[in-house]
């Protein structure tokens, strides 16, 4: 097999050729629409060369182009190099989406290709209107990877492990019985499931079958009387399958998924989310079934967290505290001492939180960006050019942890020598803004766009901006990123509720300087209600310090400092007890009272 990324864009045209298309569509997505993906559906990577998280690849007969945001724009220029890909940056005013880009390409009558089974429903039909109206052809059918990828890594096989309800808080039963009210109240015959963290909180199960998101590859069909698990045989153990029969779920072979939908009677009233269910799966049943499409009601009822999820969550925050606090220890004693790199420090961090009880693994891979590399959003680390860490500038550090009893999502930025006026500035920017999220006050009603503001008043005030959003969901021992729940500057038209775990971390990026962020993790919570209704706010829920040395403090005003002052003094008294003397010692310095 050729392994020059030019080569295989070579054969990949060759294949298009033989099958009538004229451009070919590849995204970074699964059969699931997962964010994170498995090995085998990794094509626009093999493809590419590029391994950001999002970004979508358009091969035509003579050009390529990759279409990514803001995130990946200096990661997709080094990878690119050589490729033959052109990058187009998502956001930039010049940039045309690709499907414009590829009707600029080709003629009235061309075939355009995409593998139905790992774009949703939505995105198809977004993609078909467009080109038919110049048109043009779209073909959903075909893989071409299947063909062309000889060493494509086969269907994830890690078993599948229970979610005991003392940590779960509901039983599966119970979860699956919930859906089924709402199939009865809306008239619908069966929900189908592609989403593999709604599956994994439906039923009460977790799996190692993509990295970072302790999920299994699945689908799930529940109907008004039964409950089914379409998953591979030999990733249920003789213990699960008791589990899951006790619960009353019903197992099915993963691959018969098709063959089951296509066999339902006409007319059959299938509720499914369009964004989140691939399109092959629907295909069959688009002009014979009626499809009730909506949010998932397993979306809405997984991300507001019932009390033992929270009080699991909480655990796994002083579990994290108590990591952090002895890596960053490390961190003062070692950099200057002896040689520390980026890659050295996810290494080390990863160490320090496996030490603690139920630690799973990591919620996504550490990002460690030091000086420059700080301001690249997602910016990972590799032993290549990864940075040396010195005494000097900024060290951004963004990494979580997958506990049993919960999912962490921290960011700290330190100063790890002197701080400029400038950095002071900016990292102060950012803690008010910060601030302003953490004791914001709410009517019930109110969506995330309505106070993403406050994230970022302070930096406009100064012209200053940063280009992602503030908040995005976080799971139960599940993804990092979950919604529907977001705080950003683009319409969402999710209600904040209470028990909704949601992240709170406004930036500043200077390019080739450094980068700032800072990121808590908070709960939804009612706070007050009356004539006026009910009013929430967020119980900040992550247990770290802020970086007192970078802070210019005659930027905040007294509520701030209260604030700050009180969110110190819990950090230390939750973590406390848990850590040595000398390790006490270190966090009493570093959660020091300001004085107003």
């Amino acid at each position: 097999m050729k392994n020059s990324i030019s080569e295989r864009i070579e054969v990949l045209r060759s294949r298009m050729r033989d099958m009538g298309m004229t451009a070919y569509i590849i995204p970074a997505s699964d059969p699931h629409i997962s964010e994170y993906i498995a090995p085998r559906w990794k094509s626009r990577e093999w493809i590419s060369g590029f391994d950001g998280s999002a970004g979508t690849v358009v091969v035509t007969m003579t050009e390529a182009g990759l279409w990514t945001d803001s995130r990946y724009f200096l990661q997709a220029e080094q990878q690119l190099a050589s490729t033959g890909i052109e990058l187009f940056r998502i956001g930039v005013p010049e940039t045309p989406d690709y499907t414009e880009w590829i009707i600029s390409q080709i003629n009235e009558g061309d075939v355009v290709g995409l593998d139905g089974a790992v774009f949703t429903v939505n995105d198809v039909r977004r993609i078909s209107d467009i080109l038919s109206q110049k048109k043009i052809v779209t073909e959903t059918k075909y893989d071409l990877f299947e063909s062309i990828w000889t060493d494509r890594p086969g269907l994830p096989t890690e078993e599948i492990f229970s979610l005991p309800v003392e940590y779960s808080g509901v039983s599966a039963s119970e979860k699956i019985s919930r859906v089924q009210d709402v199939l009865r109240a809306t008239a619908s015959d069966l929900l189908l499931i592609a989403a593999l963290d709604e599956i994994a909180w439906l039923y009460n199960i977790r799996g190692n079958d993509v990295e970072c998101n302790p999920v299994a590859v699945a689908y799930a069909v529940v109907r008004q009387n039964e409950a089914i698990l379409f998953i591979d045989a030999e990733k249920v153990s003789d213990e699960m399958r008791m589990i899951l029969s006790n619960e009353g779920i019903i197992l099915a072979d993963y691959q018969k998924i098709t063959d089951y939908l296509q066999a339902l009677p006409d007319r059959t009233v299938i509720m499914l989310d369009g964004n989140k269910v691939n399109y092959a799966l629907c295909s069959s049943m688009i002009e014979r079934c009626r499809l009730i499409e909506r949010i998932s009601p397993v979306t809405l009822m997984k991300c507001v967290k019932n009390e033992t999820e929270l009080s699991g969550i909480r655990n796994a925050m002083i579990k994290d505290g108590v990591a952090l606090t002895r890596f960053f220890m490390w961190l003062e004693r070692s950099v200057g001492v002896e040689p520390v790199t980026e890659c050295d420090i996810a290494e080390k961090l990863y160490d320090f939180r496996d030490e603690q009880m139920l630690f799973v693994g990591e919620s996504f891979s550490t990002i460690a960006g030091y000086a420059g590399h700080g301001a690249i959003v997602h910016y990972r680390a590799v032993p290549q050019s990864a940075s040396e860490i010195k005494k000097e500038s900024f060290l951004l550090i963004d990494s979580g942890g997958q506990y049993f009893d919960g999912t962490t999502d921290i960011t700290r930025t330190i100063a790890l020598g002197d701080v400029s006026a400038q950095m002071k500035k900016d990292y102060t920017l950012v803690l008010k803004g910060h601030i302003a999220i953490a004791t914001c006050r709410f009517p019930e009603g109110t969506r995330g766009a309505q106070i993403d503001v406050l994230a970022r008043k302070a930096l406009w005030d100064e012209g200053l901006n940063y280009l992602h959003g503030t908040g995005h969901g976080v799971g139960h021992f599940l993804n990092v990123h979950e919604g529907p729940q977001s705080i950003r500057m683009d319409e969402n038209p999710t209600k904040l509720q209470p028990g909704m775990v949601i992240s709170n971390e406004p930036g500043l990026y200077r390019t080739n300087e450094y980068g700032i962020r800072l990121e808590n993790l908070v709960v939804v919570q009612e706070l007050v209600s009356g004539e006026y209704g009910r009013f929430y706010g967020f119980e900040t829920l992550t247990l770290f310090p802020f970086d007192m040395k970078s802070i210019d403090v005659t930027l905040l005003d007294k509520k701030e400092i209260e604030w700050l002052n009180r969110y110190h003094a819990s950090v230390f008294e939750k973590l406390s007890e848990k850590l040595t003397e000398e390790e006490r010692g270190w966090l009493s310095e570093k959660t020091k009272m300001v004085e107003l």
